[in-house]
């Protein structure tokens, strides 16, 4: 959850055969490495104009890190003061591996820019013991909570938004599910390369086989994920957003797709379910750029043009 100075990115492990000793070593000196200051020239710098912490939240049965990102204060700011900002509730991915403080560049840029508060969910991650429906606990139960005590955290609940990529993006697209069946009106979705399928047909797109052994997300990390997320005996169905029965009535969508990525067509297919469900939905692509792409604008050139999107959709969408 701290920050370090330097960590050593260790090797990437065989997933197919990884065993639970091995996961979390591997996942603590993942984690190690993202958040240290070697990794930023991968992950990019903060934003300047954001103030960044950590803090917990007390909710039932755990206490629970969330990364927090608020309008810095300048003296003559009068927006870093005001008690009244738009929420962001962000969920990062990596599914068995992961820390909030991994997409610092782009929440932190949000927060300034809009501006917002933004509220980043450290979940439990996938392991054994661990399935997905706790982060899916986790990312609900944050906005849950940042809604309920709205005042507390200097927040409009009438101007409130889901964000996330990859596994976080499924988190925050159940996450969109669950506020219509509670009666929260969110104002937004942003989903980025999202796997939304964790079932049996999580492979059965066109996009698996092709990008199968892609850079960032191969198929061994996919087939691991799914073993996590859903272990035998779950409704892995349940779990899959792009498996629920009705996703009309929900917040508007932006589903950012970069097309050199296993899940491509997960996203693809999603915005296609939105829209027959009449849920408003942006589909946006971006060529040639792969997994996990948002998060990386030290390697991905087109990072900057999907951060300005997501930008300027919230903006909109979050606007009095």
């Amino acid at each position: 959850m701290s920050e370090t100075t330097t960590a050593t990115r260790p090797p990437e492990p065989d997933f197919s055969a990884i065993t639970t000793e091995q996961l979390i070593a591997y996942r603590d000196a993942e984690n190690r490495f993202r958040a240290s200051s070697g990794a930023r020239a991968m992950l990019g710098e903060p934003d300047p104009g954001a103030a960044i912490g950590w803090q917990e939240i007390a909710l039932p049965g755990r206490d629970l890190p969330v990364r927090v990102y608020r309008p810095a204060p300048t003296g003559d700011d009068e927006a870093a003061a005001r008690t009244d900002l738009p929420l962001v509730v962000h969920v990062h991915g990596g599914g068995f591996v992961g820390t909030a403080v991994q997409c610092d560049w782009t929440n932190s840029h949000l927060a300034a820019a809009l501006p917002a508060l933004v509220v980043s969910v450290e979940h439990r991650l996938l392991a054994p013991g661990s399935p997905l429906a706790n982060a899916a606990d986790d990312g609900w139960d944050v906005l849950d909570h940042v809604v309920r005590h709205a005042a507390q955290w200097g927040v409009d609940p009438a101007r409130t938004a889901v964000f996330g990529e990859s596994c976080g993006a499924l988190v925050s697209a159940l996450t969109a599910i669950r506020a219509r069946e509670a009666g929260l009106e969110l104002k937004a979705q942003v989903l980025v390369n999202p796997a939304v399928d964790v079932s049996e047909t999580i492979f059965d797109h066109a996009s698996m086989a092709e990008y199968a052994h892609s850079p960032t997300l191969a198929l061994p990390q996919l087939r691991l994920v799914q073993r996590l997320a859903a272990p035998s005996g779950t409704d892995a169905r349940a779990l899959s957003p792009l498996h629920a029965d009705d996703l009309s009535g929900l917040a508007p969508a932006l589903v950012v797709v970069p097309t050199q990525d296993p899940v491509a067509d997960h996203g693809r297919r999603y915005a296609e379910r939105l829209r027959e469900a009449g849920t408003p939905v942006r589909l946006s692509e971006y060529s040639g750029a792969k997994h996990a792409f948002l998060t990386l604008p030290g390697v991905e050139p087109q990072a900057e043009a999907a951060q300005a999107e997501i930008l300027q959709f919230l903006r909109v969408a979050l606007a009095r």
